[in-house]
């Protein structure tokens, strides 16, 4: 008799309640991981979007210096810009 008085004590979760907030969790994934891809895109595109402006700016740092247009080759060779940037400056034409 006193081990029975001990089991109903005893506080937990029942198996039926586990498994119902594990739904609830699934559900939600579900629902926000698609969402997050979509914002992934649209901050790889403004991010590279602003790697174009950067180089265009140094370009025109470059030609303000030493008066002449310089290719994006050049602006690499004399460290106006990095090679991370110089990389996505070409995917993006």
């Amino acid at each position: 008799m006193n081990t029975q008085k001990q089991r109903i004590k005893n506080k937990g979760f029942t198996l039926l309640e586990m498994l119902v907030v594990l739904l609830i969790i699934s559900v939600l994934i579900l629902l926000f991981v698609p969402n997050l891809s979509k914002h992934k895109e649209g901050v790889d595109k403004k991010g590279n979007e602003a790697i174009v402006k950067i180089v265009e700016t140094q370009i025109d740092l470059y030609t303000m210096e030493k008066n002449q247009s310089p290719t994006v080759e050049q602006l690499l060779k004399e460290e106006y810009i990095t090679q991370e940037q110089y990389d996505k400056y070409q995917a993006s034409k």
